[in-house]
């Protein structure tokens, strides 16, 4: 056997986490947007010390606020994120623009290769999508790789849109979150950290590990 295919071989396969992130204007309210940052900065954090004997954790973050979605952090392996930058609140709640990005994203096999393992889809909202979002949304669930993915999500106060914040969530061990305040949307992201992160360290790492709510803390209350 040659280098190049003990290499190949001995590499470790992609798992993408792709976060989809409201940074509506009513996300700027109530420590909102920080616990948000706090919650990903911690997230990458982490990722980015995990081995990489059987998982690589590559992470992509889209943010939908102001009038269209945006790629905030491109695909990227979470060992190789140096910095990122804190997100802002402003204007509306384009998700729909959010769900074909990431559809694109996924789909795509030069961006994700065929030896990925089965993504990892969070949405986080506190709001009614303002866009055309259901036909972006039947894309994602219906597409041929997107339907295999796992996907979270949390609801943010009592305005977020639970029906379809409920639908998104695939997980039957994982139902829709509901966020009260800043230190559960911290205690939201600790626990999709610990159920990616065990995946990764797991010998199945395709199959998904249960999304556990850490208890209270003292840091989920620094904001």
């Amino acid at each position: 056997m040659s280098e190049l295919k003990k290499f190949q071989v001995q590499a470790a396969r992609p798992l993408p986490v792709i976060v989809l992130a409201d940074t509506s204007g009513s996300m700027f309210k109530n420590g909102k947007i920080e616990a948000l940052n706090r919650g990903l900065q911690d997230m990458l954090k982490t990722f980015g010390g995990e081995s990489r004997l059987r998982a690589e954790i590559q992470v992509s973050v889209i943010t939908f606020g102001g009038y269209q979605a945006e790629v905030s952090l491109g695909l990227t392996p979470a060992h190789s994120i140096e910095a990122f930058n804190p997100l802002t609140a402003d204007g509306p709640t384009p998700l729909g623009g959010a769900l074909r990005l990431a559809s694109e994203l996924i789909e795509d096999r030069e961006r994700i290769s065929s030896r990925a393992y089965k993504p990892v889809i969070v949405l986080v909202s506190d709001g009614y999508p303002t866009d055309d979002w259901r036909q972006a949304f039947e894309t994602l669930k219906n597409g041929e790789r997107s339907a295999k993915a796992t996907r979270f999500a949390m609801a943010i106060g009592a305005d977020a849109d639970f029906a379809m914040l409920a639908d998104f969530a695939n997980d039957p061990e994982a139902p829709l979150f509901k966020a009260e305040n800043a230190r559960d949307i911290h205690r939201f992201f600790k626990a999709v950290t610990m159920s990616v992160s065990a995946r990764s360290q797991s010998t199945s790492p395709n199959q998904s590990t249960p999304l556990q709510l850490p208890p209270e803390s003292e840091d989920d209350w620094d904001f």
